[in-house]
């Protein structure tokens, strides 16, 4: 009943969103199918968006669902009220959430006091529906993640990077992390992960090498901005047409948007893998549907 985290989950549990996602992708707009008939859904952000609440919200529509949107600055969470007791009320009321927010700990504690099917639509530990999409595009340009090199160049200890980690011990693929040494996960976390097919590396050449996918996403995450002196360590670390002369020949790049152009990655190389990268957003709505769809079977 909930959806919380990639490291929550497992190979079988990822593989069969991935293949339900692919399933309604194919047949988006010509089935019946609709799970949430009758239900309403309730979307609460306390973090702002683009790409996460509009496809959430298309997709919820699409399988029948109705949608309630909340902000943080819409109900009483703004105003101090207990995570546990907002749950409780809402948990009576409506059929499922979808929550993206700063911390982990008000998704699990939503969760646990509603009752209720709960999404984590992004926290600062994870964005686990995020790497589903990209799972699913790298199936789609490459065939399968089996066997592939999968880099991710940034800050090495920020949701994505953590969830990407996750989903390779899983799955089992390889997977390099570049990043400033004080921008790497800390030691205690590579212990918890306890995977040998991760790597990390403060060089990005290096990483990049015989590269299959290489990944990014901005520097500063949400909440961070203004940070300068973090932001300054990231200039050698920018995905550009020199960084990827190292990747495989039919190599791909993936973003999870917003891209701040000119920093984690040039103009010229978002343009030149837009098809992708844009495929890759799209996907958001259709492994969100399969996690809706499997949490109300």
């Amino acid at each position: 009943m909930q959806f919380l985290s990639i490291e929550e989950s497992n190979s079988h549990e990822l593989e069969s969103l991935l293949s339900l996602a692919a399933e309604m992708k194919s047949t988006r707009g010509i089935t019946s199918n609709q799970p949430l008939a009758g239900q309403t859904w309730a979307i609460i952000f306390t973090k702002a968006s683009t790409r996460t609440r509009v496809s959430f919200e298309v997709g919820i529509r699409e399988l029948g669902g109705n949608v309630m949107f909340l902000s943080g600055n819409d109900i009483q969470l703004g105003r101090g009220e207990p995570i546990k007791d907002t749950a409780r009320v809402l948990g009576c009321m409506v059929h499922g959430a979808v929550i993206r927010t700063f911390d982990q700990e008000d998704v699990e504690d939503f969760s646990s006091y509603s009752g209720i099917p709960t999404i984590n639509a992004l926290t600062d530990k994870e964005h686990p529906c995020q790497i589903l999409a990209d799972l699913l595009t790298i199936r789609e340009k490459l065939g399968t993640w089996e066997g592939k090199k999968v880099v991710f160049i940034g800050d090495g200890n920020n949701n994505m990077s953590r969830s990407w980690m996750w989903a390779a011990k899983y799955l089992g693929f390889e997977f390099v992390v570049a990043a400033p040494k004080s921008c790497l996960p800390p030691q205690d976390f590579i212990d918890h992960l306890d995977a040998p097919n991760v790597a990390l590396t403060t060089s990005p050449a290096a990483a990049a090498k015989n590269a299959d996918v290489i990944n990014t996403d901005v520097w500063l995450s949400m909440g961070q901005e203004g940070q300068d002196e973090k932001e300054a360590l990231f200039g050698d670390y920018q995905v550009n047409d020199d960084l990827l002369s190292h990747c495989s020949p039919n190599h791909i790049v993936l973003h999870c948007l917003p891209a701040y152009r000119g920093k984690e990655i040039s103009e010229e190389t978002l343009e030149a893998h837009a098809n992708t990268i844009f495929q890759q957003a799209e996907n958001r709505l259709h492994v969100q549907k399969a996690v809706l769809a499997t949490l109300v079977e």
